[in-house]
């Protein structure tokens, strides 16, 4: 029995719903803000895991950006919050329904930000009024265009059509970044070895303007040199 295991897991489930409550009581998106940088630092530094973030310059420091990243891992939501750090985005995460209904993240996710996505709904139109809202209140909106974490060994998996139509529909330049280092197999170590110092590398691109009528995954592809 892996008691480091159940350990991290219940300290992560009690620290997850705590943020949860307190972004439940923020009044304001600064609040919001703070409260959400403050759990991944809280999280990443009892992991022993640190962030390195390569074209940090390239992080516009206000404004509002459809933000795509690629997705392997459950922190992948917490690398990016890190990474922006120091800027004045403020981005709602799509997030898909099982997050809303999950004991574990439900309560966070509800109170943090987020937009819902029912997949299994055919009528789309509720979802895109919710980010266009989001859009005109001056907020940023964060998509995994591939739509769920990718399983293979594969740099990326295949875009969704959802993020380009977000960007084109809102207006929305996009912010692409890239999380360079496996964060699940960061993770993985982080819970079997306590002691090890690990770090996870970012890497953020150009923006693309969101009339680019270059395939989004092709766009990510050649910014970040991915075969």
């Amino acid at each position: 029995m892996n008691f480091r295991l159940i350990s991290l897991a219940i300290y992560s489930t009690y620290l997850t719903n705590k943020f949860g409550i307190l972004l439940k009581k923020a009044k304001t998106t600064n609040q919001k803000m703070q409260l959400r940088n403050e759990y991944a630092k809280t999280l990443f530094k009892k992991l022993n895991i640190t962030l390195e973030i390569k074209n940090k310059e390239k992080i516009p420091q206000d404004g509002k950006y459809l933000l795509i990243s690629n997705h392997k891992s459950i922190i992948d939501p917490l690398i990016v919050e890190l990474a922006l750090e120091q800027s004045n985005i403020y981005g709602h995460w799509i997030a898909k329904k099982e997050l809303y209904n999950s004991f574990f993240f439900g309560l966070f996710t509800r109170n943090a930000g987020s937009i819902l996505l029912d997949r299994e709904s055919k009528n789309m139109s509720s979802f895109f009024k919710d980010v266009k809202d989001v859009v005109k209140e001056g907020h940023s909106v964060f998509i995994f265009p591939e739509g769920t974490r990718n399983k293979e060994d594969t740099p990326i998996s295949n875009f969704k059509e959802g993020a380009r139509l977000i960007a084109l529909k809102n207006r929305l330049p996009i912010l692409p970044v890239y999380i360079k280092t496996n964060a699940n197999v960061v993770l993985k170590e982080a819970i079997n070895n306590k002691s090890q110092n690990l770090v996870i590398q970012i890497e953020i691109g150009d923006i693309i303007e969101y009339k680019d009528k270059t395939p989004l995954e092709d766009n990510y592809k050649n910014i970040f040199s991915l075969s």
